[in-house]
Parts: structure tokens; C-alpha cells; sequence
């Protein structure tokens, strides 16, 4: 992952400009519906973790106060960035502006969060370039005013959330490599809020009851790598045979790169497979490329993921025209975690 370039004009101006910002995606290991607020949102559980794919800023500061954005085709003029932007300089008082330069990568409309992570990145590079000074917890306050995904890509945590998706516990969770396929159309958050087959009575459940069946699933790990220290004094090519016919060694040793990734599901997913039913193909393709007997859709859709063993893209089949296929690796934390100081 490329860093982050700063570029300093002058002594005494600080930084004037910043290249090379990366904006990660997100997947959720699971995502539950509880119910629906009084206020029309939905109460939600869900497990966030960033992802290396990415959109890339570029951010050049100037002192006229005019925010301006060029590039991401497609976007309208207010797009999360420049909404970002504006709401912070408004609520600093700053006198600043800034040009954006936005390269997208993240499709839209995917679940994987792209916008939020463009909007978050914008809020931690122009508290930076703007020489603010704003504290963590402030920049969150104000990412939930520009969406509820936005907060976690400041929190930079790999994270448990609770309520609309603010309320955020840190979790450690494993870096394992996935294979990510986009159908090529996105859906729309909204439609499948409001859709008739989406159901809104899932029980909540514990952090400390996820945090357990985490361990647990890695105590199994740990005991499945007894039993495949034998079979490894077979070949590569021997034991990829043996696994596309009983899909018993290499099944288990990609579904051991994420011990706990299985817990609960995502409510949203058959409401996003009535609105789109090519989902129901890209889920069948990406089962049969990783092998992993584990497919999940990230968000409200449309990307599904799967955990796969690395280095599998090189060897895979062309995918149907439009799909947009990618081999990616869940993070630790996000590439900008030292961005915002603590309180």
C-alpha cells in the first residue's frame, strides 16, 4: 500500500499538500437487523474489517476557502468528499479551502463502503492539512453526521458496532486473503432497507459471546493444524487434487485463515438477491474458485468475498463481462490509524 506524501511549500506554512491518501474498503464478517428506531433507522450488530483495496486522494491546500473536487466520473459535485470537507471547515471556522483530486477504485454501491471511506480519509487529511489539531472522538461526532458507516474509518479500529453502526468496540482480528467479486451494478441502501423480504427481528448478541466463538474456532485451528502437519508431506499438485474431489485438506486450511468468520450472517443479503439475482451467480462462481465452502455479501451489497489461499487470481478463469474480481487481504487496522491523536 502506497504512503501518504506530504509536501511543504515554504518554512512556517506546514504542510500545503497531500498525496497518495488511501481510503481502504470494508467487509463485514456479519451483519444482524434488530429492529427499526422510532427515528426510521435500523438497529444493527455487525463486525467491521478494512480491507487493502483502495481509493487514493490527493489534496492540494489553498487560501482562497474554496472546496473544490475533480475526478471519481460518475459523482456528483457534493459528493462525501466535498460534504466532508464543508463540514469541517465549517465547524472549525477555518478560513482554508482545498482542491481534491479523487481515483477511485472501490465500486459503488458495492457495500464495501467506499464513499464513507472517502469521506473519513478526507475528514483525517484536512484535520492534518489544516493544521487543526482535532481529536479523534471530534472527527467521529462529525462522520456520523455525514453517514453511519463513516465513523469506524476514523475510529481505525477493526471493529464490533452496535446502534446505527456507531457505537464501536475494537476488535483483533486475523489479516487472511479473500477473493472479492463485484457483479458489476450495484444496489441501492435504501431499496433494501424498505424491501418486504427484509427481516428485522434478529436477537442480539454480545461482543464477549463473539469474542468467544472467535476463540473457540481458533482453538479448532489449532487442532486441525495437528492434523494437517501429516497430510503436508504430500505434494501441492497431490493435495489440490484430493481437494477439488473431497474438498476435505485444502477446505480446511483456507477456512482456518479466519477462525470465527462463519458467526451469525448478513440479514441483508436476501433482500439484495431479490433486487439483484446475479448475486446468486457471483456467490456460486467465487464458491468455486476458493474452495472455501464460505461466501458472505459485505454491507447491503453487492460485493460478496471469500476467503481463498493467496495467489489465487493469478490462476483464475475469466469472470462473466462487467464482474469486477479482486484478490484482497483483510487489515489489522486502517493505513491511517495514526492520522487523528486520542483525547
Amino acid at each position: 500500500m502506497k504512503p501518504a506524501v506530504d509536501r511543504i511549500a515554504a518554512p512556517g506554512r506546514g504542510v500545503t499538500a497531500l498525496y497518495n491518501v488511501p481510503a481502504p474498503a470494508k467487509i463485514n464478517w456479519f451483519l444482524h437487523i434488530l429492529g427499526r428506531r422510532a427515528d426510521g433507522y435500523h438497529e444493527l450488530q455487525t463486525v467491521f474489517q478494512f480491507i487493502d483495496w483502495c481509493d487514493w486522494l490527493d489534496f492540494e491546500r489553498n487560501d482562497t476557502g474554496a472546496i473544490t473536487r475533480e475526478g471519481g466520473d460518475g459523482l456528483p459535485g457534493d459528493d462525501l468528499t466535498v460534504r466532508a470537507a464543508q463540514l469541517l471547515q465549517r465547524h472549525a471556522g477555518c478560513h482554508f479551502g482545498v482542491q481534491i483530486h479523487l481515483r477511485k477504485s472501490i465500486p459503488m454501491q458495492a457495500g464495501l463502503g467506499g464513499g464513507s471511506s472517502d469521506a473519513a480519509s478526507t475528514l483525517l487529511a484536512l484535520n492534518r492539512l489544516w493544521g487543526l489539531g482535532l481529536a479523534r472522538s471530534a472527527l467521529q461526532r462529525l462522520a456520523l453526521q455525514l453517514g453511519a458507516d463513516v465513523p469506524v474509518f476514523i475510529f481505525g479500529r477493526n471493529a464490533f458496532a452496535q446502534g446505527v453502526g456507531e457505537e464501536l468496540t475494537a476488535v483483533d482480528l486475523p489479516t487472511w486473503p479473500m477473493l472479492v467479486a463485484w457483479p458489476g451494478q450495484g444496489v441501492s441502501t435504501a431499496a433494501i432497507f424498505t424491501s418486504s423480504v427484509l427481516t428485522r427481528d434478529t436477537p442480539a448478541v454480545t461482543i464477549s459471546g463473539f469474542s468467544a466463538f472467535v476463540r473457540l474456532a481458533r482453538a479448532a485451528k489449532a487442532e486441525a493444524g495437528k492434523v494437517s502437519k501429516a497430510e503436508a508431506e504430500m505434494s501441492k499438485a497431490a493435495k489440490a487434487t484430493k481437494a477439488t474431489k473431497a474438498g476435505t485438506p485444502a477446505l480446511r486450511q483456507v477456512q482456518s485463515l479466519v477462525p470465527g468468520l462463519d458467526f451469525g450472517r448478513n440479514d441483508l443479503q436476501a433482500a439484495a438477491q431479490v433486487a439483484l439475482p446475479r448475486m446468486a451467480q457471483a456467490g456460486a462462481w467465487l464458491l468455486g474458485q476458493t474452495g472455501s465452502g464460505l461466501v458472505a455479501m459485505s454491507g447491503s451489497g453487492s460485493a460478496l468475498f471469500s476467503p481463498c489461499r493467496p495467489g489465487l487470481q493469478e490462476g483464475l478463469p475469466p469472470a462473466p463481462e462487467g464482474w469486477r474480481i479482486r484478490q484482497c487481504r483483510a487489515l489489522s487496522r486502517h493505513p491511517l490509524a495514526g492520522w487523528a491523536a486520542e483525547d
